[in-house]
């Protein structure tokens, strides 16, 4: 597509676990959850361009790591809103990635989610449509909170959202390795270490910071920094390049908080100013050139259900 292409347009912010607490495993085999979501102002774009068969190409400079579009979660959920409406019209997909692949940031996921917005305005579906949330549903647990990427606590398998949270702005740097993290491993060395046992994760206190009114800043931080990442520590059992990037996030003096994100391997760190997450994401690009790392900002994404512009 070229640049003031008039085709649809759609951005798919990356999605932020501050939070990720793991429950017990389910007769289904998806583990119950808590987590405290929020969205990057990075993530990918997606454009839709109307036509009678249901394509998808991508580029960008992490498209090679996409895979074949036949197992993309853009055309998955675009079928699976075909299947609750037949006559559905869609379309060829161009999608530019520009988030690692698998590195905890829910890209696919929000990719997904940004076909959903495309096909619903396409089709005049409203927000609301129940066979939209269906759809987002069956594609992935990640996908419903994608769709309108608001501040949420996730619970269930990740398909019970709350309301949108009002919470301050957060300047943060994403950084990946490089390294993949399989989410089947990390849930393997979690299961391992628990032997049989899951915590209780009802009452965790970001979500009970967040659910009593917008928090300050430095209120939320230490809300978050007295809950966990509950797969954090099994992925730093296996993959050392995990450790070794929190470190360097930990080490950075500006650094107020580092976590990885979802089941990893990406990690973030927050800051107190803009100015210091864009000096920071400058030292580990000097520091690691072989690392990806971005500053941004973590809250609400610049996107709505309806809106594609």
């Amino acid at each position: 597509m070229t640049a003031g292409s008039t085709e649809p347009f759609a951005f798919a912010p990356a999605k932020i676990n501050l939070t990720l607490r793991i429950g017990r495993k389910r007769p289904d085999g998806y583990h119950d959850l808590e987590s405290l979501v929020v969205f990057a102002g990075i993530g990918d774009t997606l454009r839709l361009v109307p036509g009678a068969s249901l394509s998808l190409d991508v580029d960008g400079p992490t498209g090679t790591q996409a895979g074949p579009a036949d197992d993309n979660l853009v055309v998955k959920a675009t079928r699976a809103l075909q299947a609750h409406i037949p006559d559905l019209r869609t379309g060829h997909f161009h999608l530019t990635k520009s988030t690692p692949v698998a590195a905890g940031l829910g890209g696919g996921s929000s990719d997904a989610a940004a076909a959903l917005r495309l096909i619903a305005r396409l089709n005049n579906l409203p927000a609301d449509d129940q066979r939209v949330m269906a759809a987002a549903k069956a594609s992935g647990a990640d996908v419903p909170v994608c769709l309108d990427p608001k501040p949420r606590i996730m619970r269930g398998i990740g398909e019970i959202l709350s309301e949108p949270f009002d919470l301050p702005v957060l300047h943060a740097v994403l950084v990946n390795p490089g390294v993949p993290v399989p989410t089947g491993a990390v849930f393997g060395a979690l299961a391992a270490a628990r032997a049989g046992s899951a915590p209780a994760i009802e009452g965790d206190p970001a979500s009970r910071c967040v659910e009593s009114g917008k928090p300050s800043f430095d209120a939320l931080l230490d809300a978050v920094a007295a809950s966990s990442n509950d797969l954090e520590a099994p992925a730093l059992s296996l993959f050392p390049a995990v450790n070794e990037t929190l470190g360097a996030l930990r080490g950075l003096p500006s650094c107020r908080l580092a976590r990885m994100s979802g089941s990893g391997g990406t990690c973030f760190g927050l800051f107190e100013t803009a100015g210091d997450a864009k000096d920071a994401a400058a030292r580990l690009k000097r520091d690691h050139p072989g690392w990806w790392a971005q500053n941004t900002t973590l809250g609400a994404a610049e996107t709505s259900f309806q809106r594609s512009s």
